[in-house]
């Protein structure tokens, strides 16, 4: 019987990969204006630079186990505690500048300046788009009340905490909110799942950890020996991880639940 269930945030309650889309259309279609280029492929060679760029600092490593992806480094300010945050907060401005001017130079447009004009634009568009998935309220819902409910999230717990401001009707539904970032460690570290049954004073068995990343959120949860529910709403490809479920829609958690 279980009695709590964990969310991850990202892709799984908040369709983060639209907002971060709407972003780059907006923010693409700025250059677009200006200078004629296609606005596509100006994303295309800005996301190409920004992953480049982001993991050729000596803070990768750090992003990569508190789980802080290079398109978050886009519009995050990373006003957090530690000397890692510190590193990223004076980092950022650069990196922002020189994603995009980079990939401007890629189309034969020279102009740092306008580079530093889409930088800015970014953060501006990114806080404009907070969507929720259809299902995510309606089935927080059903579940609020009847189980505990924590949400496990990767990343900057100031940028989290942001993305949370921006849909402030989720917030009211959790117990207990877990930011990699706080904590020290990220998903799939087991600890940080260890961490969140502590908090609910429950045991492995008693809960069920919800997702949509299979090496974060579902390789976590196997290590810890936690059933765990694949949220496969783009039906991608199963990879080497197995989910105890999978599922196209949170409203198919209800029966598993129940069951």
């Amino acid at each position: 019987m279980f009695k709590a269930v964990f969310f991850d945030l990202d892709d799984t309650l908040l369709w983060d990969e639209r907002s971060v889309k709407n972003a780059f259309e907006r923010t693409c279609a700025l250059a677009a204006e200006r200078y004629g280029v296609d606005a596509n492929e100006l994303e295309t060679t800005v996301r190409e630079h920004a992953r480049k760029l982001y993991a050729s600092y000596d803070t990768y490593e750090f992003t990569q186990m508190i789980g802080i992806n290079p398109f978050e480094g886009l519009w995050a300010n990373f006003l957090d505690e530690g000397e890692a945050f510190a590193k990223l907060k004076e980092i950022a401005p650069a990196y922002r500048r020189e994603s995009w001017t980079e990939g401007l130079k890629e189309l034969g447009i020279d102009d740092p300046e306008f580079g530093l004009e889409l930088a800015e634009a970014f953060p501006r568009e990114r806080m404009k788009t907070a969507l929720l998935f259809d299902d995510t309220i309606q089935v927080l819902d059903k579940l609020k009340g009847n189980y505990q409910l924590l949400m496990l999230t990767n990343g900057s717990p100031d940028l989290q905490n942001t993305k949370l401001t921006l849909t402030p009707e989720l917030v009211s539904y959790f117990d207990q909110i877990v930011i990699s970032g706080d904590f020290g460690k990220g998903k799939p570290d087991p600890t940080i799942f260890e961490h969140a049954l502590q908090l609910l004073s429950l045991d492995k068995d008693e809960v069920i950890m919800v997702g949509d990343n299979l090496n974060t959120d579902i390789l976590g949860a196997v290590r810890c020996g936690i059933t765990s529910v694949w949220l496969n709403r783009h039906e991608r490809e199963a990879g080497e991880v197995k989910p105890t479920y999978e599922i196209k829609s949170l409203l198919e958690l209800l029966p598993i639940l129940e069951s």
